[in-house]
């Protein structure tokens, strides 16, 4: 699918699996989402720019390879986005964070804002939105149009599990932003949630189930 990165790495594959067990402690999951998260920011950042810097190593001076720009950004959708944003972070600790804050209307399945904090020069940054579901890309598309109307340019996005759905809606609506993902799922029941998913990550992550 165009645009659409499915991380198949074993064990992206290997903790997604125990992620989904119903019975997984809230610990559990919380630490697998910890470390999926760094596998996939491996995968989403691996096109970086890069540059050389000379150095002196302690046996004479090279020209090393280098992360060429400005420190990316991490923008989680809140609240479930956190988790992923902080795993991230483990692997790139200089990233800046942006939040941005929403919720879906259960009625609606709109995505409503209700908080909104980002660096002033997103333009100059790669912008990296975080969120573990994909499904009804009510959240991501509100949430890409706000980074966007702030200035950012250069944006992608990261989940764990997409519905065809999401993934379509998505695409469609922002078809210059390319999607990474653990897995794409069969679809969407009446309520919106993936099947056959993983329940609701943000409960799971912070045991509010």
């Amino acid at each position: 699918m165009e645009g659409v990165t499915v991380v198949r790495h074993p064990l992206v594959q290997h903790k997604l699996s125990l992620m989904r067990d119903k019975e997984r402690s809230t610990s559990n999951f919380r630490r697998l989402v910890r470390e999926i998260a760094m596998l996939l920011a491996y995968e989403v950042t691996r096109e970086l720019p890069m540059t050389t810097e000379r150095i002196e190593t302690p046996l004479e001076a090279m020209d090393a390879p280098m992360i060429e720009g400005k420190k990316l950004v991490l923008a989680p959708i809140l609240r479930a986005g956190l988790a992923l944003a902080d795993g991230m972070l483990e692997l790139i600790p200089s990233a800046r964070v942006a939040h941005v804050g929403l919720y879906r209307d259960h009625d609606t399945l709109e995505a409503v804002e209700y908080f909104f904090k980002a660096p002033t020069d997103l333009a100059d940054r790669l912008v990296i939105v975080t969120d573990p579901m994909l499904a009804t890309a009510n959240s991501a598309v509100a949430a890409i149009e706000r980074l966007k109307a702030r200035g950012a340019k250069d944006l992608r996005y990261v989940c764990l599990l997409a519905a065809p759905e999401g993934v379509a809606r998505l695409r469609a609506a922002h078809p210059d932003v390319p999607i990474w993902t653990a897995a794409i799922d069969s679809h969407l029941n009446d309520k919106g949630y993936i099947v056959p998913g993983l329940g609701d990550a943000g409960d799971r992550i912070y045991g509010t189930r």
